[in-house]
C-alpha cells in the first residue's frame, strides 16, 4: 500500500505523541521532500525538530519530477508536491488537511483522508482512546470545528459493541 503524507499530519501526530499511528495502520508512509523540508524548518515546534533528528525506518522520502502544474500553483509547496507523488506513484491513499489542497485531490481522483480521519481509524481499531487523543490535539494549534469533533466522537460510539 502506498500512502502519502502532507506535513500537518507528521506534525500534529508527533506534537500529541500518536506519530506510531502511521506504520501501525499503513506501514510505509512517503512524504515528498518539500515537506521533508517543511518538517524540519527552523521554526518548527521542538518536539518535531527533535524527531525530525531521527527518522523512523517506515518514512520514505521521495523526490517529485512532474512539479509544473499550474493548477496546484495555490498550494504550499508540501501539498502541491504530495499531490503530485500521489500522482506519480499511484498511490492508495493521500494525507491531506488543508481545505483547498483536499478539493484539488478529489477533483483529480485521489483517495484521501486527513488527520482526524486517520484517528477514527485508529480508534475504530482500539489503537487510541479517541476522545482523549482529540482533546490533547485541541491542545496544539490544529483547528477543527467543535461540531465536527463532535460528530467524529459520536460516530465512533455509534459503531462500538
Amino acid at each position: 500500500m502506498i500512502v502519502i503524507a502532507d506535513t500537518s499530519v507528521v506534525c500534529y501526530l508527533v506534537l500529541i505523541e500518536q506519530i506510531e499511528l502511521l506504520p501501525q495502520l499503513f506501514g510505509q508512509i512517503v512524504i515528498p521532500q518539500a515537506v521533508y523540508e517543511e518538517l524540519r524548518a527552523e521554526g518548527a515546534p521542538v518536539k518535531l525538530q527533535e524527531w525530525m533528528r531521527r527518522l523512523p525506518t517506515w518514512l520514505e522520502i521521495y523526490s517529485v519530477t512532474a512539479i509544473g502544474d499550474i493548477t496546484l500553483e495555490s498550494l504550499h509547496s508540501g501539498e502541491r508536491e504530495a499531490i503530485l507523488l500521489a500522482e506519480e506513484l499511484k498511490a492508495d491513499l493521500i494525507i491531506l488537511d488543508e481545505k483547498a489542497a483536499r478539493k484539488i485531490a478529489r477533483e483529480r481522483g485521489l483517495k484521501l483522508t486527513g488527520l482526524l480521519g486517520i484517528l477514527e481509524i485508529a480508534a475504530t481499531r482500539q489503537l487510541i482512546d479517541l476522545s482523549a487523543v482529540l482533546e490533547r490535539l485541541q491542545s496544539t494549534t490544529f483547528r477543527a470545528s467543535p461540531r465536527l469533533l463532535r460528530a467524529i466522537v459520536e460516530r465512533y460510539q455509534k459503531n462500538q459493541p
